[in-house]
């Protein structure tokens, strides 16, 4: 007999009210062998301001937490959905799509997470920051190529909000990342109160793209973003 083993699941995420026109968003639910046995984490992904939730990155990550024993949900926001730019959508409708894709999981209470995470690329990342500063029970955010600054400009510093959160949180920043300058975020995260741990992944752009003249492949850049997160969640889970 064949043992059960993880599973992806298609999944629409009803949103409480309508946006561009949409009722609901896509989705998909990776559920671990024997789930909900073990330490029940659950981990969110959002997709950046450029790529949908079908991004390379974000299903190869679902695909490896999944193996790991992780409840895994990535999603859709609005824009994505409709085929719209970034921009169509406000942050309360970013964070309203965010909030209803959390209330997946627990939609079965009998297999609800214990332990809740979220993050994303970019402004998936963005988005979950700004969350955590309001009434939600959190274990850690994670943040895949954090906008810090515009483009260019480190001298334009947007972290006001990290300084609200006390959550644990993991900035994983390629080290060619032009909205998040390595020193910029350094000077920045000694102002956090809350537990904070930054990895730079080298040669690697805000996408944690590589140039061909690196001679790096794609997957070697993908399994170090893998490690530095599912160690980061490991830790949380059962500290040292």
């Amino acid at each position: 007999m064949l043992e059960p083993s993880c599973r992806f699941d298609e999944v629409r995420i009803p949103l409480r009210e309508p946006i561009h026109g949409l009722s609901d968003l896509s989705g998909v639910l990776g559920v671990p062998e024997w789930w909900p046995t073990g330490a029940r984490v659950a981990v969110v992904l959002a997709h950046s301001a450029t790529t949908k939730f079908d991004e390379p990155l974000l299903e190869f990550l679902q695909q490896k937490l999944t193996e790991r024993k992780f409840l895994t949900l990535r999603f859709n926001f609005p824009f994505a959905e409709a085929g719209k730019r970034a921009s169509a959508d406000r942050p309360e409708m970013l964070e309203a799509a965010f909030r209803s894709a959390i209330s997946v999981l627990g939609q079965d209470p009998t297999a609800a997470p214990a332990h809740l995470f979220l993050g994303g690329l970019g402004l998936g990342g963005k988005v979950a920051a700004g969350m955590a500063t309001a009434p939600l029970r959190l274990d850690g955010l994670f943040f895949l190529g954090y906008p810090l600054h515009p483009q260019d400009k480190p001298d334009r510093v947007d972290a006001e909000h990290l300084y609200r959160i006390i959550s644990p949180m993991v900035f994983i920043q390629g080290q060619r990342d032009r909205s998040c300058n390595p020193n910029a975020l350094r000077n920045a995260l000694q102002r956090v109160g809350a537990p904070t741990r930054l990895q730079l992944i080298e040669q690697a752009d805000a996408n944690f793209r590589v140039t061909k003249k690196s001679g790096i492949e794609s997957e070697v850049i993908q399994s170090a973003v893998l490690d530095c997160l599912a160690t980061w969640l490991q830790s949380q889970i059962q500290p040292v």
